[in-house]
Parts: structure tokens; sequence; C-alpha cells
């Protein structure tokens, strides 16, 4: 019989055919029991097919919308779906080094926390690293995370209960973003892995590459959560600070 998922990780995918293989790949050698849900938002590639090949239904499961959805809500199908006790994240172009999952599942015991991330290396749309790694304090508190997103979304582990408080909304502000805040603030700090497990790719079309637009993202992201005009004016210089310095 099928072993109950500890870990539910949740891919979104995009005609994602030229990097997702690296994406399962390296969620199947994860040494924890998991569940992976691949939600193709009507891709127009051989993203469904790559993923046929893996899924099973049972340990790899595809799910395909009928409609374009977005990433925030594509994430949220597979939050609905999910079985375990935690909710990972991973986007499809990006993937884990092993022994991820087991660090931030144990961790995440040992400490009582709802949330873990861990470190990111860069790497170039082929794969090979830009040598940059950007590291995580051990605690990070919503008072830090409106400062600056320090919790990449692929990296984290999260506990399924939390996630389901609130869910992922408007795509068109930084989702993801919006998710961690609304969760330390209920819940308390996030614990940080200073380990670069994630390897993200710095692909190009991504909706935070565009830096102007991101920038509009991030300030629509302060006023959404509740904070006043003055303070999410702070907080954006906070935000262009430490963006500038963790990129250099």
């Amino acid at each position: 019989m099928q072993e109950q998922p500890l870990v539910s990780v949740i891919m979104p995918a995009y005609n994602a055919e030229k990097y997702m293989e690296d994406a399962i790949q390296s969620v199947l050698v994860q040494d924890v029991p998991l569940e992976l849900l691949i939600i193709d938002d009507c891709s127009t590639d051989a993203t469904a097919e790559i993923a046929g090949k893996y899924a099973d239904g049972k340990r790899v499961i595809l799910l395909r919308n009928e409609k374009n959805q977005g990433v925030a809500e594509s994430r949220n199908i597979g939050i609905r779906r999910a079985a375990g006790t935690y909710i990972a994240f991973l986007d499809a172009d990006d993937w884990w080094a092993k022994g991820k999952l087991a660090c931030q599942c144990r961790r995440l015991k040992e400490t009582g926390r709802v949330l873990c991330c861990t470190g990111r290396e860069l790497m170039n749309a082929d794969g090979t690293s830009q040598g940059k790694v950007i590291g995580v304090p051990d605690e990070i508190t919503y008072s830090m995370l409106l400062k600056t997103n320090r919790i990449p979304c692929s990296s984290v582990v999260v506990k399924a209960e939390a996630v389901r408080d609130f869910y992922m909304c408007h795509d068109e502000l930084h989702e993801d973003y919006i998710l961690w805040l609304r969760i330390l603030k209920k819940y308390g700090a996030a614990l940080g892995i200073n380990e670069p497990f994630l390897k993200s790719r710095m692909s190009r079309g991504g909706k935070s590459r565009n830096k102007l637009k991101s920038a509009k993202m991030m300030f629509g992201s302060y006023r959404f959560v509740g904070l006043g005009v003055l303070q999410s004016c702070w907080y954006f210089l906070m935000y262009t600070l430490n963006g500038f310095l963790k990129y250099m």
C-alpha cells in the first residue's frame, strides 16, 4: 500500500517542458514519504506529456486545469488536494538538493515552528551555477519579512493547516510573499536553514525579473496585508535597499 505522505510537494507548471524533469527527479530522490502534485495550467508545449511519464496516480499525481488559472490558484488546487502533514512548494524550473525535505521536517518537529525555508544557489537558465548563494537567517520574524522577502517560495516547507488558513491569492501581486506574511503574523517566526538546498534557476520571463513590475507588486502586497500608505512607503524603501544588497 502507498505510505501516507509526510510531505505534499506542489508544483505548478506552465510551458515548463525545458526544465521540469530536473525538478521532478529532485523531488523523487528525497528521503521522506511524499506525494508530488503537478498542476498543469493549460500548457501548450509537452509539459503534460513529460509529467505523465512519471504520474502513477499515487506518488506522482498530474492535475490538469481546464482553463488557465494562474500560479496562485494552481497552487491552491494542489493545497486542497494535498494529503501530507506538510506542504512544500517547488516551481517547475527550480530543483532541490538531496536531503532537503528530511532536514526541514526534522527541524520543524524539533522546534515546533510551522514554516521553514532554506538558502538558495542562483543558477543560469542552462543549469550551471552563477557562483552566488543567498543565505537565510536562523529565524525570520514578521518584522524582518516586511523589510525584504527572505523566504524563497521553492524552498518552503510549511504545516498544511497553516497554509489552509489563508491559501494563495492575487497573482498580480507577490502571492507567496503575502502568504508568508499572513502565516508569520498568526503563527510566529519562521525557521531558516542556511544551506543552499534550493537551486534557483534565473530563467527569463519570470514576473520578479522585471524590477519595476516587481516593485509595484511589492507595494501592492504591503497595502493588501493592511499597511497604511506611510508604512508601505517606509517598508518599500527597506525592500529596495535590501534587494540591492542581496544581489551585489
